[in-house]
């Protein structure tokens, strides 16, 4: 297990393994794009939900290459998408589930997904677009529900404050996976991508080339992350 610090942020370079045993004590995981990443220094909420994580872990492959770059860091990528994909093959079916999804549309796409990997104690929540961070339906139906687990399916930068506002309002361990539109990949509504193509950080290339019109803003915003490197 390797351990750095970016602008004060504590990120995880390990095994799956590794990250779950520290996630399973509770707390929430992130997983920060490069687009994401960018706007630590101007996003306040952001940027004190991401410093206040449990985990985070190496989503972005183009902020892989800069720390290898600039800080010479020989790291393991574990993506959100990596990550999430072997924590519900592997899931324990004895433990509850909880999905925060963005869409009444994704959150009946989302719950077949997890229907069709035999997990069957599960609730989920269709999330309210977030002007404020205050949701207290969403909390009273997790202290109802009580998961051992809380998959957060929304954008970033929406998600992470979302995750430190739920461990501050439940008196009970649950964990808490900021993965965003990782799932979306699982259940085919993103850019195909796989196992290989994740791990030589192309998954930017995959999506841009599925979708150019839709990525081409989130590539081109990441490359302003060396500037963070230049600073």
């Amino acid at each position: 297990m390797f351990t750095f610090k970016f602008k004060r942020i504590s990120f995880y370079s390990g095994s799956y393994f590794e990250i779950r045993n520290i996630i399973n004590k509770g707390g929430y995981l992130v997983a920060p794009a490069a687009s994401a990443l960018v706007n630590i220094t101007n996003d306040k909420k952001y940027y004190t939900s991401l410093l206040k994580s449990d985990v985070a872990i190496l989503d972005s492959g183009f902020f892989c290459i800069l720390l290898r770059i600039f800080k010479k860091y020989k790291i393991i990528k574990l993506s959100g998408y990596l990550f999430l994909s072997r924590f519900i093959r592997e899931y324990n079916n004895k433990d509850k589930l909880f999905l925060i999804n963005p869409s009444i549309k994704e959150d009946k796409i989302n719950n077949k997904y997890i229907l069709d990997q035999n997990i069957k104690k599960f609730k989920s929540y269709v999330a309210p677009i977030y002007k404020k961070i205050d949701d207290k339906e969403l909390i009273k139906k997790i202290k109802l529900y009580r998961p051992r687990y809380i998959i957060i399916n929304l954008g970033g930068g929406i998600q992470e404050p979302l995750a430190l506002y739920i461990k501050n309002q439940i008196n009970f361990k649950s964990s808490i996976l900021c993965t965003g539109a990782a799932i979306a990949f699982l259940t085919k509504q993103q850019a195909p991508i796989n196992k290989i193509v994740d791990r030589i950080y192309l998954g930017w290339f995959v999506r841009l080339i599925w979708n150019p019109k839709k990525n081409y803003k989130r590539v081109f915003d990441s490359l302003k992350l060396i500037n963070h490197f230049l600073k």
